[in-house]
């Protein structure tokens, strides 16, 4: 089987919408596939859980925390601590059920799963193939270029980096910000496509043609069958 864990250059990235259109595309297009949907941890009484619930019953969330904080300060709130075991658990019997299993981070690769681990850590610690999500917007490549490196420093098997217009933008604005070329040359990942601005996501079929439009996932060798 294979594992995707999605994760991003920061908070705002867009993640869940990635991660959502993700599976609605290997639904749509890949009917013979068995796609499972983990988040590692939520932090915030209501979050990516109630999302990824309005279209999918199935989503796992290992562990929960109230306060929309960093995982450790969340928990810390509560007097308890990141039981990564529970995670990896989880992890373990979700892979055992599905042909492919979709992975949501938290925050962007530097982010603080617990008060000694960083995401990069924790996907390099497990081996986890990793698409970066880069929101669209002035500062990207910085952003960008900073979470490769860090990636590259645990050992992250970086598959991709999908740019994702978070905000309405044109192909201008998509060319200034995040120039496809300079990004590739820079950290020598490969853009697989640009996702462009859902103001409402209400059809999942809808969704899986737009990601099959705008990009192309054959460098992440998912089998038809």
């Amino acid at each position: 089987m294979k594992t995707l864990l999605i994760s991003g250059t920061d908070t705002d990235a867009g993640k869940t919408i990635i991660t959502t259109a993700l599976r609605a595309y290997y639904q749509q297009y890949f009917s013979g596939l068995k796609v499972g949907l983990m988040k590692l941890l939520q932090t915030g009484v209501e979050g990516d859980g109630e999302f990824y619930q309005q279209f999918f019953d199935d989503v796992v969330i290992p562990l929960r925390f109230n306060a929309p904080l960093a995982p450790p300060l969340a928990a810390d709130l509560e007097g308890k601590f990141i039981d990564l075991n529970v995670i990896w658990q989880s992890l373990l019997k979700l892979q055992q059920s599905h042909d492919l299993l979709l992975v949501e981070a938290l925050g962007g690769l530097g982010s603080p799963i617990t008060h000694d681990l960083t995401i990069a850590q924790l996907a390099g610690n497990w081996h986890l193939e990793t698409i970066l999500v880069v929101p669209v917007k002035l500062g990207a490549i910085a952003h960008t270029v900073a979470n490769v490196a860090l990636a590259k420093h645990h050992k992250v098997k970086l598959k991709g980096i999908v740019l994702n217009c978070v905000n309405p933008c044109n192909e201008e604005d998509i060319n200034n910000w995040t120039p496809k070329q300079l990004i590739e040359s820079l950290t020598q990942v490969p853009i697989l496509g640009c996702f462009p601005y859902v103001d409402k996501i209400d059809n999942l079929a809808d969704l899986a043609q737009i990601t099959a439009h705008n990009l192309n996932l054959s460098k992440l060798n998912i089998n038809r069958e």
